[in-house]
């Protein structure tokens, strides 16, 4: 009878503990943890996108705040579609995130690979940062200077 009690306990206790989202379960700090780096996010793009000129509600609508992201950077929009090929979709968000802070005057590796790793916060720092300035979009900049050269 005491290992039952003993099973009947621990059933209880994962039922209260674990939330099921899309047939995943996951512990209530973790699920509280992802809630917090959401809002954080979101308010980092809100308020990136205010800095950058674009539209803050903009920055709520899930996937068209990835197309006004490649405009921010200077992209093409069809640009976006290239986050929904499997493992290219990795090697071209850290490309995007770089491409960011160089739209931002950072071009140290240091700063790569902070915004890398630290994406979010990285994010908050250029948007809420008084003395950072968007400098404007970044792609194509190389190419152009390249083609000035040897035209020159």
């Amino acid at each position: 009878m005491y290992k039952g009690h003993v099973f009947l306990l621990n059933t209880t206790l994962s039922k209260m503990g674990n939330i099921g989202f899309f047939g995943i379960e996951m512990s209530g700090p973790t699920v509280a943890a992802t809630v917090f780096l959401a809002v954080i996010a979101i308010g980092a793009n809100c308020k990136l996108f205010m800095k950058c000129g674009q539209p803050v509600w903009a920055a709520l609508i899930p996937g068209y705040n990835v197309v006004v992201a490649m405009r921010i950077l200077g992209r093409p929009d069809a640009h976006a579609l290239l986050f929904l090929v499997p493992f290219f979709n990795v090697y071209f968000f850290f490309k995007t995130v770089i491409e960011l802070a160089q739209a931002f005057g950072k071009h140290t590796t240091t700063d790569f690979v902070l915004a890398s790793v630290f994406n979010v916060f990285y994010v908050l720092n250029l948007s809420l940062a008084y003395q950072e300035e968007y400098e404007g979009p970044v792609y194509g900049v190389a190419a152009k200077s390249a083609s000035n050269l040897q035209t020159a």
